[in-house]
């Protein structure tokens, strides 16, 4: 670079930096800030995922009567297998909310 060159840049480059100093905000607010924002989304993401466990059950319902219907010797292992991951959808979004104090 010539000397023209540094002339503009350093100039440049200070103010941008001063810029940043001045339009950071404080980083306890920053967490705060964070913290009431991701605690507003708790109770969607756990209604998704209730929904999503109602989804899988009547699609798990559907599956086991399927297999009976055929006779399949596995029926009740198939049906274990279902109804464990429904509980455990709807026991992780509980205990979530529990753990973090949400009600």
């Amino acid at each position: 670079m010539k000397k023209n060159g540094y002339r503009v840049a350093v100039p440049t480059l200070l103010l941008l930096l001063m810029a940043v100093v001045a339009f950071g905000q404080d980083g306890a607010a920053g967490i705060r800030e964070a913290n009431t924002k991701v605690r507003g989304y708790f109770a969607d993401g756990t209604n998704l995922m209730y929904a999503v466990g109602a989804i899988l059950g009547l699609i798990g319902a559907i599956k086991v009567y399927q297999k009976w219907n055929s006779g399949d010797p596995d029926t009740s292992k198939v049906a274990a297998a279902w109804f464990g991951s429904c509980v455990f959808l709807v026991v992780v979004a509980t205990v979530i909310k529990s753990f973090f104090g949400i009600t």
